[in-house]
């Protein structure tokens, strides 16, 4: 193979790797960008002038990006097996699986397979890519305005639509990990109050890729409920699916009876099997108060949509319906009013709370409250397609919730109707901490293990990829 790359890194510490780089007959320079990015990693921290520093350097037809900051180890003839990939493909961008060291265990860690819904600007590539120098260029000519977090982002983005993204199912090298974080702890970096800036640029990026590909929501074009519309036995009916919480199951069903609104309210929790004394406690609590309703479901196979689904369509649900896990708390006793006064004032079909991180005892975990003020009411449909989550607690307009339906899984469900309501109708936010999210060793998102990360990941995107074809349509 003729063809040259030239490599890329934001420090200088790791000797070795540089040494095996200098060796490499297909390698023509190694450069390190110190001077600029002196300590944070690049995936996430990419200024425009950076990438236009590469693009004037590199003399190479293709470059070798490496966004970290840790040690690398190369896997054998790794660097050969992405250029010849992205030949023989015609690829602009070429990444893969690797390893990873972290603290002194090396784990397997997948990457997925881009696809058109990978709006995520977290999206894992791994911490090395292999790309096109002349598309590098093209971008910057077409991309002339200047990002001080984001270009990276959006140089994928509109290599998405113009080039090809080739994901290599091998894994090639191994990074060193010194985030040693749980999953729990680090899918809340997002919304942390110290990278907003961030997050309006990696906003305006994804926007404008969702009008270039024509899967742009005006807010005009939303419409409104009727909230006086049919016929039903409650105003509100708070759904909690539970299996084996015994721990906590006890004190999310007394905040929900402890709420204090102007309207008829009940509560249906979905027993979905448990086997710890949940199911105990329940019938114990139902003997003492009317406005529970407890549904055991005769199916074996349903997940926590599966269970939503099911309490949805029960002719004891109520016109909003209300979520709370099974592991929370309301806030205090008038959270319920303000979510229906809020559908009563906005006409919206959902609802999305704000709230704050705390311990079994209420003390505050970082980084606290959980606003998502990235949610506009101009551009909140759209931005939901670029992150993971819609925030907490989420409430529906029973109606269009049946329309929908939710999808029989145990992650994304919620995500997954948020997003299709949010195609055409307005979603109300109130940005007040009105929900207590406990997180302990229980909580399902406490520690993933890599692939299972990658698996929830993955879905998410088929949902977005879904959703972005549907709002094509319209």
């Amino acid at each position: 193979m003729k063809h040259t790359i030239e490599f890329y890194t934001p420090c200088a510490d790791d000797k070795a790797l540089i040494a095996e780089l200098s060796a490499s007959p297909i390698l023509s320079d190694v450069h390190i960008l110190e001077a600029e990015m002196p300590f944070i990693a690049l995936e996430r921290n990419t200024p425009t002038h950076t990438l236009k520093r590469i693009a004037n350097q590199c003399e190479a037809e293709y470059l070798l990006l490496y966004t970290h900051i840790g040690h690398l180890k190369l896997s054998y003839r790794a660097i050969e097996r992405m250029l010849r990939t992205a030949i023989e493909s015609r690829a602009d961008w070429v990444y893969s699986h690797r390893y990873m060291v972290k603290q002194d265990e090396t784990l397997a860690v997948p990457t997925n397979e881009y696809q058109e819904g990978s709006l995520r600007d977290d999206f894992d590539f791994g911490p090395l890519v292999l790309i096109r120098t002349e598309a590098l260029r093209e971008f910057l000519t077409t991309h002339p305005e200047e990002m001080q977090h984001a270009a990276l982002y959006q140089l994928r983005l509109h290599i998405s639509r113009t080039g090809r993204l080739v994901h290599i199912d091998e894994y090639l090298y191994t990074e060193h990990e010194h985030d040693i974080r749980t999953s729990g702890e680090k899918q809340f970096d997002y919304v942390d109050p110290r990278n907003r800036q961030i997050q309006v640029e990696m906003e305006r990026a994804c926007t404008t890729h969702l009008k270039a590909v024509g899967a742009f929501v005006d807010h005009h074009d939303l419409r409104d409920i009727d909230t006086e519309a049919g016929e039903f036995p409650y105003e509100a009916t708070v759904i909690i699916p539970v299996k084996n919480r015994a721990k906590t199951i006890g004190d999310a069903v007394r905040s929900v009876l402890s709420q204090e609104a102007s309207f008829p309210f009940n509560l249906i929790v979905v027993d979905n099997h448990s086997t710890d004394g949940t199911t105990e406690i329940l019938s114990q609590l139902a003997t003492t108060n009317d406005r529970l309703h407890i549904v055991k479901p005769e199916r074996h196979d349903l997940g926590i949509g599966g269970c939503w689904d099911l309490a949805i369509r029960r002719p004891e649900c109520g016109r909003y319906a209300v979520q709370l896990d099974s592991d929370d708390l309301y806030s205090d006793p008038h959270t319920l009013q303000r979510i229906v006064d809020t559908f009563r004032q906005e006409r919206c079909a959902m609802v999305v709370g704000s709230y704050r991180l705390c311990n079994f005892a209420l003390d505050t975990l970082p980084p606290g409250i959980i606003d998502h003020r990235e949610w506009t009411e101009e551009n909140g449909m759209n931005n939901a397609l670029r992150i993971n989550g819609l925030g907490a607690p989420r409430a529906f307009y029973t109606p269009v919730l049946r329309e929908i339906g939710f999808p029989n899984v145990s992650y994304g469900e919620d995500y997954a109707v948020g997003i299709a309501i949010s195609r055409q109708y307005r979603l109300g936010r109130i940005y007040d901490p009105i929900y207590l999210c406990r997180r302990w060793e229980g909580n399902s998102d406490a520690a993933l293990s890599p692939d299972r990360v990658a698996a929830h990941n993955h879905y998410k995107d088929s949902l977005r990829t879904q959703e972005l074809r549907a709002r094509k349509k319209l």
